[in-house]
């Protein structure tokens, strides 16, 4: 608990900072935590970032988290530039001799996806109008919804969510954490020109919150399967960037749809 306490404590003194400030640290940051969590996630399939099909990922992840309004790369060229990457990556499986095979290949861009659209959605939504307010927004209710499923789940848990996936997670946990998010909602509503009025955002606010935990039992699930208990080891106490990040990989690109937008 102390380890893991100092690692939060040290993480959020530089996260933080940066998040409020935004521009080019902000995005350098979403950089380098994508291109760790893909590492994370090309181990548990023994693909090295370092190999052919690794290079190919990291250029293809590069790619899909160019800033939208960049004058450097449009969406005009991210297409093609994929597509080719793509093909690339399903040639490499003749030249390997499918040592690396089609879903070698298949994981590597579905990894990209999952990974880059995540950390793209970051900085875009701190670059949008209001986008500090919109970041805090989804990281406490990210967090407040991990808390009160945590407290619901050990005061009330009885039945469990998905045993197979997440053992330790329960219904009354997940409808406790998604029913704490309201409070994110109403302080929001009441303190910041939000989009929605109050009962609307309440209503996106549980969207996300389900969401949220979602996310998490995703990546639970695909650490199940390859039967590694944290996707990495560069947070003492927390586990990997994907085991922090999970959820807000599925709330970002979710509060641009439907939040964010309507502005």
């Amino acid at each position: 608990m102390k380890t893991r306490t100092i690692t939060a404590i040290i993480a959020m003194a530089i996260f933080l900072p940066v998040v409020i400030y935004g521009q080019l640290p902000l995005l350098i940051m979403a950089y380098l935590l994508a291109i760790v969590a893909l590492k994370e996630v090309l181990n548990m399939k023994n693909i090295k970032l370092y190999s052919l099909p690794g290079i190919f990922s990291v250029v293809a992840l590069c790619l899909i988290m160019s800033p939208q309004k960049s004058d450097l790369v449009s969406l005009d060229y991210q297409v093609p530039f994929l597509t080719i990457m793509s093909l690339i990556m399903l040639s490499y499986t003749v030249m390997s001799k499918n040592r690396f095979n089609f879903v070698d290949a298949a994981f590597c861009m579905l990894a990209v996806a999952y990974i880059g659209i995540g950390f793209m959605y970051f900085y875009e939504t701190r670059a949008a109008e209001n986008g500090l307010v919109f970041i805090l927004y989804a990281l406490l209710v990210v967090w407040v919804t991990d808390t009160g499923a945590y407290i619901f789940g050990r005061l009330f848990g009885k039945y469990k969510l998905w045993p197979e996936i997440s053992p330790n997670k329960t219904i009354e946990g997940f409808v406790g954490g998604i029913a704490c998010s309201t409070i994110i909602a109403i302080i929001f509503s009441l303190n910041y020109d939000m989009p929605l009025s109050i009962m609307p955002l309440i209503l996106v606010t549980w969207l996300f919150s389900m969401f949220g935990q979602l996310g998490d039992l995703v990546e639970s699930a695909l650490k199940r399967h390859f039967d590694v208990k944290d996707s990495g080891n560069l947070l003492p106490g927390h586990g990997g960037i994907l085991d922090r990040f999970d959820s807000f990989i599925f709330v970002l690109p979710l509060m641009n749809i439907f939040l964010i937008n309507f502005q």
